[in-house]
């Protein structure tokens, strides 16, 4: 169970990710302010983590499992199995001013 208290930030906005056909892809942005905590509720997926100089991929597949994705880190989410859901708890409500799309305008933002 996910409740305010449990994350290190206050729960603003939760969404989901769901009937993505096998092998596609999602994400490709990071956030300005926001954090966000990712768990597969179903199936499997894989997200690929990059701070500017690191990237690392860690594959989801437990609903008891989650990610912290902090401010500040670029985000793409690979390999949905057949099925998969995808759950975000967010820090802030959206906002599209929040959001890099761009990976080079990502880099520029926070001076990497």
């Amino acid at each position: 169970m996910i409740e305010n208290g449990i994350l290190p930030f206050e729960m603003k906005r939760v969404y989901y990710i769901f009937n993505i056909p096998a092998g596609a892809y999602r994400g490709a942005h990071a956030h300005k302010h926001e954090t966000g905590f990712m768990i597969a509720m179903s199936g499997s997926f894989t997200v690929l983590l990059d701070d500017g100089i690191q990237k690392k991929k860690v594959t989801l597949n437990r609903p008891d499992k989650g990610l912290l994705i902090p401010t500040g880190i670029w985000r793409e989410i690979t390999d949905f199995s057949q099925g998969s859901v995808c759950m975000v708890v967010n820090s802030h409500p959206f906002n599209e001013n929040d959001y890099i799309r761009n990976y080079q305008d990502f880099l520029s933002y926070f001076k990497l």
